[in-house]
């Protein structure tokens, strides 16, 4: 899932970075703003101030790039996540609908490009693409995370409440990408935020009959 926070440009190009950081940002800004096929290493170079040579020493190739760019996204994915957990220690069922609160936050930029994670998934075809597998891992951590999540609220059918939590958001932010996203972070948060009330109730209820 992408989270949603899906800006990849950091605001943190200068010449004061190391180049390995600003090559970094400069080729996430690229890619995410123009694609990543559209986007030559020499273009790279020139808007981190740098040059191709520099370039190749951080990354021995444009695949390890994107990979590393798209890893560092996912890094601050988890921070997010760490984050919002911080504020709801012992609480799962606030943990999760406060995460599903924050991915559901749809940015201008994100309504327009839509996921950098899924965008270079449609991009890169290749499941052996080493950015692939970065896409992969942490759509699976995450999934996995969701599922921990609804199991210690005492969600009911969590495996199947985690699936249908990705579907959904999944499709709302392709949707805002394809016809923009005036009034769907509201409409996608109330439609998660019930699925979990509803579950909740079906929970509590099959509590009540295991005890019974």
């Amino acid at each position: 899932m992408s989270v949603s926070t899906a800006m990849p440009g950091k605001e943190r190009r200068g010449v004061s970075l190391p180049p390995r950081e600003r090559i970094l940002a400069a080729a996430r800004e690229l890619f995410y703003r123009r694609g990543i096929h559209a986007v030559g290493v020499d273009a790279i170079a020139a808007a981190a101030d740098s040059n191709k040579m520099t370039l190749y020493r951080h990354f021995a190739s444009k695949d390890v790039l994107v990979a590393a760019c798209l890893s560092e996204l996912t890094q601050e994915f988890e921070v997010a996540w760490d984050v919002i957990a911080a504020a709801h220690v012992g609480d799962p069922k606030g943990q999760l609908l406060a995460w599903l609160r924050h991915i559901c936050d749809f940015k201008e930029y994100e309504a327009e490009r839509g996921c950098a994670l899924a965008n270079a998934a449609v991009e890169l075809p290749d499941k052996d693409h080493p950015a692939r597998r970065v896409i992969r891992e942490y759509k699976t951590a995450v999934r996995e995370r969701l599922i921990q999540l609804c199991r210690d609220a005492k969600l009911a059918d969590p495996d199947r409440l985690a699936d249908e939590v990705s579907l959904i958001f999944e499709g709302a932010r392709i949707t805002a990408q394809s016809v923009g996203s005036e009034g769907l972070s509201a409409r996608l948060a109330g439609m998660l935020e019930a699925l979990v009330a509803d579950r909740a109730r079906r929970g509590k209820q099959d509590e009540m009959l295991g005890q019974g």
